[in-house]
């Protein structure tokens, strides 16, 4: 159970009128007294909210102040500083938890507490009275958009600032999409035990995708190219800028959090499948109506850009390692080009939930079917997608506790899916002999090979 929040740390004049002083500073040119300032009143911000024997939560006031130093700082110390002091009083002090009441975890949602996100609800319930000016820095689902964006155009820049800055918007985001999966996971828990689809409509992922300020397929557009420029990034292991731009330990950080926001892209990504998922459930089940609105879901959203942009493909599957939904987008890839019966029946509407990476392989089983399919698709990329599947069979092969949806996504055992993988990749080279095949797909195909045999000959 959480702390009590009767008694805020304001009760300490003298850290609220900090925070004052604080958000009175913002917008003036940084100086060594404002970081000395500005340290030490986060430090009275942990003192009175996290140590003692009585810790208590810090007012809205401090909070703001506390938010605006991690996004509006010169100095990576307050910028790491803050986030840390904000993560660990989200912890202790959280707007959404479980807790147990009788035989099932019950939701606790403490509405006035603060958040970094400006959404409907908060205006309604904790925002009213405040001066607008003090919201600015809040989040709504524009500027949550235009974060994204704003990172994406960084990998563009120049010059030490930008570097700094782009570090702050990495660990802004970071911070933000904690928020949100603090928000959501108790939120997903409680609805798997009452099926109440209000306890998912009322999260902050859910209103804040579901804002028209946003515009969804960009949104998932921009994410998918932090995914992959980071992915590039952490996989040369040097910083976009070169060593002449930017201080050796600014460009050992920035390494550090490039990682993190790959981790807090693919996060987003599987919380936003899971809130579809859940969306779909309740639409079955008659729980939503018009006034939930309507997107796309995020899958096909990512499906259309990987298959209209090819040069994102490779880069995304090596980051999204969540292995069944990166399965998932490339299975859901292969039925694009699958044969669809003629008679459209409850079960062919869905046949590209049905497509395993069994039937996935038979596409290339015989040299004609092969030649049939990269007349609709490019052979490079089927190679790329048969890795990936083949690397994600692998990986599940023994593991107990995924057995019963990797048989059915598989379709067939690691000795057969093996068997097929090198067959496709004959055939594809036969009708193509000047086919390249990268260091990855060959690494998969002796893999697949040496399996075959040694399967075989047990």
């Amino acid at each position: 159970m959480p702390p009590s929040r009767e008694q805020p740390a304001a009760a300490d004049g003298g850290i609220e009128e900090n925070a004052m002083a604080i958000l009175d500073t913002f917008g003036i040119k940084d100086s060594r007294d404002l970081h000395d300032d500005r340290a030490a009143f986060l430090e009275a911000v942990r003192s009175a909210g996290l140590a003692g024997d009585k810790p208590s939560s810090p007012t809205r006031r401090m909070y703001d102040a506390v938010f605006q130093i991690l996004q509006s700082s010169t100095s990576l110390e307050l910028t790491i500083a803050s986030f840390h002091l904000l993560m660990e009083l989200g912890k202790q002090y959280p707007r959404v938890y479980l807790t147990n009441s009788g035989s099932r975890q019950a939701l606790v949602t403490v509405n006035e507490s603060w958040s970094p996100f400006l959404l409907g609800n908060n205006v309604a319930s904790g925002e009213i009275g405040r001066n607008t000016s003090r919201s600015d820095h809040l989040f709504d689902s524009l500027r949550f958009s235009l974060l994204t964006e704003a990172m994406v155009e960084a990998s563009n820049a120049t010059g030490a600032h930008n570097g700094l800055k782009h570090i702050e918007n990495m660990v802004l985001f970071q911070y933000l999409v904690c928020t949100l999966e603090a928000d959501f996971v108790p939120r997903h828990i409680a609805y798997k035990e009452s099926l109440d689809w209000v306890i998912i409509r009322e999260s902050v992922l859910n209103v804040l995708l579901g804002s028209r300020k946003l515009v969804f397929k960009m949104f998932v557009k921009n994410c998918i190219s932090l995914l992959n420029q980071h992915q590039r990034e952490v996989e040369d292991d040097v910083s976009y800028k070169s060593a002449s731009d930017l201080d050796s330990s600014l460009t050992f950080s920035s390494l550090e959090f490039e990682r993190e926001a790959l981790t807090s892209v693919k996060k987003l990504f599987i919380m936003v499948i899971n809130l579809d998922l859940i969306r779909k459930e309740a639409d079955k089940l008659g729980l939503t109506s018009r006034a939930d609105g309507l997107r796309n879901p995020i899958l096909e959203v990512i499906l259309e850009e990987l298959t209209y942009n090819q040069i994102y493909l490779s880069p995304f599957l090596l980051a999204f390692t969540e292995w069944k939904w990166k399965l998932q987008i490339i299975l859901q890839y292969f039925s694009r080009y699958q044969v669809k019966p003629a008679v459209r029946t409850r079960r062919s509407d869905n046949s590209q939930q049905d497509l395993t990476v069994e039937s996935a392989l038979s596409m290339f089983s015989t040299e004609a079917s092969a030649k049939a399919m990269v007349k609709m698709m490019c052979p490079e990329v089927a190679q790329l997608l048969l890795a990936h599947a083949y690397q994600v069979c692998l990986s599940l092969d023994g593991d107990s506790s995924k057995a019963i949806d990797a048989a059915k996504m598989m379709g067939a055992s690691l000795l057969e899916i093996s068997c097929k993988f090198v067959s496709a990749f004959q055939n594809l080279r036969k009708i193509n002999t000047s086919i390249q095949i990268s260091q990855f797909e060959k690494e998969a195909l002796f893999t697949a090979a040496t399996l075959t045999s040694k399967l075989q000959n047990e």
